[in-house]
């Protein structure tokens, strides 16, 4: 079988077809990469790291083959250095002890650029998820509340907990009943 980074040669340009074909009828490579992955049993992040990891194999007569006539790129990933990542979590932080939302505060950031503004959500989204001590740190260091997303987060832990400990309670009621109900029809 002659395969492509992993995908049958086949797999390769029926993916490179859905894409063009979605693309032009206006779809979001998001929507296709999710749609795609459905139709063939595919993690949508597979299906997106496949596409870029094709889009890059320029050196392969194949791939060029495949892509020939499309108009399909890969731009290159702006990793965001030190300096930004600071920057980024330290007007997001001023923003909120004024009052806004992360999103209002990225966009003034971002002075409307929608590309520069989801890179920044993205990398914000990551320092959450990846970094909550460095993102807690600064809010406390400012004075500000924690990030709603922290907060709800905490919030459905604790709601989780409960409910497996109602959980836990309601069968152990269920078998002392039980047990009640038995020693009642023995006496």
């Amino acid at each position: 079988m002659n395969k492509i980074n992993g995908y049958t040669e086949e797999e390769a340009i029926g993916l490179i077809e859905y894409v063009y074909t979605g693309k032009n009828a206006g779809k979001t490579l998001s929507y296709l990469f999710e749609k795609y992955g459905e139709e063939h049993n595919r993690a949508k992040g597979s299906v997106r790291n496949y596409y870029y990891a094709f889009l890059k194999k320029q050196d392969d007569s194949r791939v060029r083959r495949i892509l020939e006539g499309k108009d399909l790129k890969a731009g290159s990933i702006q990793p965001f250095t030190e300096e930004e990542t600071e920057e980024l979590l330290e007007t997001v932080v001023e923003g909120r002890k004024k009052g806004y939302s992360v999103r209002r505060s990225i966009l003034e950031a971002s002075g409307g650029d929608e590309k520069r503004m989801l890179r920044m959500q993205n990398k914000y989204r990551n320092l959450l998820k990846k970094q909550p001590e460095r993102v807690e740190k600064a809010e406390r260091e400012a004075g500000v509340t924690p990030a709603p997303f922290l907060q709800k987060r905490l919030e459905r832990e604790i709601d989780a907990l409960y409910a497996r400990i109602a959980a836990d309670l309601r069968r152990e009621n269920e078998a002392l009943r039980a047990e009640l109900e038995k020693l009642k029809g023995e006496a």
